[in-house]
């Protein structure tokens, strides 16, 4: 558990915010890279300081029950964006989408100087041996892990790429090995569930025949429905080996948004 304090903000698209996080304790923040994420507390309105459990491994989660309503802090999961461990800088991309959640709020309001605390835990993305290519899907809650597994990848790999965000102005430019392919799709109906345009799609590229042949390895993240409802089209009508799907649901529509 390390503490460390807002260094800057970037509006990185309409949607997106980067927070910059940095201190001397992140020289004990254990990075492990691809779409790594971290526990990250936040203090609640009126919290004059932050609290954090102190317990290593898992027994945080304990402390951290028996604190008080008054003490307890947000705690959220999210993907190390990146980590500079010269600087002792930690990057993490939030989705912006109002007040809607804690973490998302606080991100688009956080100044310099706020302390936060981390807890650094492992990754999803762990690629099948042997296999000839990668599909990798995701709507916006996915984005930042994506954008991080993709940006260290080796030169060979080759990749079909789904990225779903709100709205036009939130398409970036991703630096990708040559033989990945990355499609994006704006999803622009601002009442549309995040996740269904991008299932569709992958979807019509499978019934078509418009994706490699070959074994895939699969990794598929967002709101719920998106990587439970792909795993099932995968392994059920195209033969995917399930331990050859990573499905990872974020968050849930009509209930909590992850952040």
């Amino acid at each position: 558990m390390v503490r460390a304090r807002v260094v800057r903000t970037e509006r990185t698209s309409p949607h997106f915010v980067t927070v910059t996080l940095g201190g001397e304790e992140l020289s004990a923040f254990e990075f492990l890279g691809l779409d790594q994420c971290t526990r990250l507390f936040l203090p609640r309105a009126g919290q004059s300081s932050l609290r954090l459990p102190t317990a290593a491994h898992n027994g945080w989660i304990a402390q951290y029950y028996l604190m008080s309503a008054r003490d307890k802090p947000y705690v959220r999961n999210y993907t190390v964006r990146r980590f500079d461990a010269e600087r002792r800088e930690l990057d993490i991309e939030f989705v912006v989408h109002g007040d809607t959640g804690p973490a998302s709020a606080w991100a688009a309001g956080a100044v310099a100087g706020e302390e936060v605390g981390l807890f650094a835990e492992g990754v999803y993305y762990l690629p099948s041996p042997g296999t000839d290519w990668q599909l990798l899907v995701g709507d916006e809650s996915a984005l930042p892990a994506v954008a991080s597994v993709l940006e260290q990848a080796p030169p060979d790999l080759r990749a079909e790429v789904y990225l779903e965000v709100p709205g036009a102005d939130d398409v970036r430019e991703l630096v990708v090995p040559e033989g990945v392919n990355t499609h994006w799709l704006v999803r622009e109906d601002p009442g549309a569930v995040p996740g269904r345009l991008a299932s569709r799609t992958v979807r019509a590229a499978l019934a078509d025949g418009g994706l490699p042949e070959g074994r895939p390895y699969c990794f598929l993240a967002g709101e719920r429905d998106l990587p439970t409802g792909l795993r099932r089209t995968l392994v059920r009508e195209h033969g995917v080996a399930k331990a050859d799907v990573t499905f990872v649901g974020y968050w849930r529509h009509g209930r909590s948004y992850l952040g």
